[in-house]
């Protein structure tokens, strides 16, 4: 029986004996709303709204036309290039606009607009697939066919971190369940109703890359999601599954600090996981990956957290790509107050959306609505140059100095002290005491610095 000791764990583990990382902070995670709320199916909208750019790369290109019949999971874009992502139908309709509309990210992108029959018509499996009859390039196509990328938020292709160059070896995979950012719990949710599919999805990474072994990295909040994961690790056979409990601390999610807490390995500045012989994938990617290996389901639907203060029955729904987000929060959640803001994703790293018109793309992680009182913003303080945000930068830069001089657009002091290396997390900022906010003065530089070049 292969299961790690870390693994059958009943209860907390001490922190001396989790695995973690230098740096960061520890927000109230918000996250007993709808921890334990099963996760809502939501029907389709009467209409949907498909942005092409729904990832990192190039957009989409349409490949359908206005007046066209359309089936759910159809494609009706190609990736227009290596670093891009097919995008399908997620309903059967009528297309009936292909134009700019608002995207959660609060810019103008082409879209495709479908009217939705109601049928639902598919040309899904029938029968489940068996991953073992394909060969691994025929399951990296068939995972860039399905347009999945990566559902945690940074939306990059997964074939295209399926598909290393020729010499870079991959010994570790590894499924990200740290789910550390406050009020999101929709990877929890996941993995207690979902757990095969993630165990299956993570198998079929292994297959591609000829790995036996895969480790899965859970906060040590969510034992309930470790214990039933552990069970399913214990059953298997054929792969050694590690369940990893991660001590709980933001941004234990990150690509690089797992990587670094799970194999000791340090991804150097400017390099990607592949660098250093590691693939990290999100919870719901790996259960994606499993529907469109199993049942050629493409990615169309994603489990989006509802939740925040204005919010009055917080849960998780389970929702089609290009629902606009005012019909999910009337369908689930529903609101008590007006919100003051709306973010599409967590309070650390989210978005504030523009409108609730945008709709649901494949990195809408959450919807956060929250009332004057919780979206308050502090007044830009002044730096007391205590040194609190490096040493919470998980990535050991200095945020103070990194402010100073985007505040003077310094590129080349920016440049010395590795800007690039940020990831934004916003721990920096979090932390300060002098109620400065050194995340947005990076954000803002490191944006001048790539359209500067």
């Amino acid at each position: 029986m292969n299961i790690s000791f870390l693994s059958n764990l009943k209860n907390f583990l001490p922190d001396n004996e989790l695995k973690t990382f230098k740096g960061g902070v520890h927000p109230n995670d918000h996250k007993s709303p709808t921890n334990r709320i099963p996760i809502l199916d939501i029907p389709a909208p009467e209409q949907v709204i498909i942005p092409l750019n729904q990832h990192i790369g190039a957009p989409a290109v349409p490949c359908v036309s206005v007046g066209d019949s359309v089936l759910a999971g159809q494609k009706i874009a190609q990736a227009s290039g290596f670093i891009s992502a097919n995008v399908h139908s997620s309903v059967s309709g009528t297309v009936c606009a292909i134009e700019e509309r608002m995207t959660p990210m609060g810019v103008m992108a082409m879209s495709i607009v479908i009217d939705n029959d109601g049928e639902d018509n598919n040309e899904f499996e029938d029968e489940p697939r068996n991953f073992k009859d394909f060969s691994p390039a025929e399951l990296v196509d068939i995972i860039r066919e399905a347009g999945i990328v990566g559902m945690g938020g940074a939306t990059f292709p997964t074939h295209v971190k399926l598909s290393p160059p020729e010499g870079k070896k991959i010994d570790y995979v590894i499924v990200n369940g740290a789910e550390c950012e406050p009020y999101l719990t929709s990877d929890h949710r996941a993995m207690l109703e979902t757990p095969m599919e993630v165990i299956t999805g993570l198998k079929i990474i292994l297959r591609i890359f000829g790995l036996k072994t895969g480790y899965i990295a859970i906060e040590n909040n969510k034992p309930d999601a470790i214990n039933l994961l552990s069970d399913y690790a214990a059953r298997e056979n054929e792969f050694d599954i590690k369940i990893v409990p991660m001590k709980v601390k933001y941004p234990q999610g990150s690509e690089k600090q797992l990587i670094k807490a799970i194999t000791g390995r340090s991804v150097p500045m400017g390099k990607l996981p592949m660098d250093v012989g590691a693939v990290v994938n999100n919870i719901d990617t790996c259960a994606a990956i499993a529907r469109a290996v199993v049942y050629g389901i493409p990615l169309i639907s994603r489990i989006v957290t509802v939740s925040g203060d204005a919010i009055k029955n917080p849960t998780n729904a389970r929702v089609r790509i290009g629902t606009p987000f005012s019909y999910v929060i009337e369908n689930s959640g529903t609101l008590k107050s007006h919100p003051k803001k709306v973010l599409m994703g967590g309070p650390m790293m989210g978005v504030a959306v523009p409108s609730l018109d945008v709709p649901i793309i494949k990195g809408s992680s959450g919807i956060l609505a929250l009332s004057k009182r919780k979206a308050y913003t502090r007044s830009e303080g002044i730096c007391v140059r205590c040194g609190k945000c490096v040493s919470a930068c998980p990535m050991q830069l200095m945020p103070l100095y990194l402010k100073e001089a985007a505040t003077k657009d310094d590129f080349e002091k920016l440049t010395q002290l590795n800007i690039s290396n940020c990831i934004e997390c916003g721990s920096c900022s979090y932390i300060c005491p002098g109620a400065n906010n050194p995340a947005q003065s990076i954000k803002v530089a490191k944006f001048k610095l790539r359209t500067k070049k």
